[in-house]
């Protein structure tokens, strides 16, 4: 994993060097231009970086030892905050994958594209979730369809 971590963190600092700290994607420009690309390249290796250190952290506070707790309650107590660290650590572990294959969209030129309409997906959707793979619309008629599915 360590040998992961620092990866991501040379390809982070590669990607911060070619965006400009101050910029933020507006509709001004060409949609999925270079500049585009690479901030959300770079928005993308900082929150997997920002997972694996929390990964790390958790990681280390396992190996410190077991829980200790000398009072029942404080025991229970202390197992429940585990199981939910661990089960957040999973679910990010899920997330990782999905940014690795945002990360790829990139590299073959495909982010930023709805993968159900061809139509773009939109700089503010892809701000408030850069994992995202279709449009509000096709989104909302993926989990419609979903549920259909689930009640029959």
């Amino acid at each position: 994993m360590a040998t992961s971590a620092s990866n991501v963190s040379e390809k982070l600092a590669k990607a911060k060097a070619a965006v400009d700290p101050d910029y933020v994607p507006s509709d001004d420009e060409e949609y999925m231009g270079d500049r585009q690309l690479d901030y959300f390249r770079m928005l993308l290796l900082d929150w997997k970086k920002s997972i694996h250190d929390a990964a790390g952290q958790t990681l280390q506070s396992l190996q410190d030892g077991p829980i200790r707790e000398p009072d029942l309650n404080d025991r229970a107590s202390s197992e429940t905050d585990w199981g939910i660290e661990l089960r957040t650590r999973d679910r990010q572990r899920k997330l990782i994958s999905k940014i690795d294959s945002a990360l790829r969209r990139i590299d073959q030129g495909e982010y930023g594209w709805c993968e159900v309409t061809g139509d773009p997906i939109g700089l503010r959707r892809l701000i408030a979730r850069p994992v995202a793979t279709m449009t509000v619309e096709a989104q909302e008629a993926h989990e419609r369809k979903e549920k259909i599915s689930r009640d029959d």
